[in-house]
């Protein structure tokens, strides 16, 4: 049970790996074009980071009206 089990595992893990880095219509594969998107995507997200901090402060600051 635990060697088919194994088997199920990997042959999924494989056909994933072979989805993901099998080129497209345009010649890039999916790993490419997340590649390509990841630093738009950080810099997003530390605005996103960045935006909420600031909020917070305003919004815990005993001080302001």
């Amino acid at each position: 049970m635990g060697l088919l089990k194994s088997l199920l595992i990997g042959a999924a893990v494989y056909g994933a790996v072979k989805y993901v880095t099998k080129k497209g219509v345009n010649g890039k594969s999916l790993v490419d074009e997340l590649k390509e998107q990841a630093p738009e995507w950080l810099d997003k997200a530390k605005e996103f980071g960045n935006d909420v901090k600031q909020q917070y402060r305003q919004s815990t600051d005993p001080y302001t009206e």
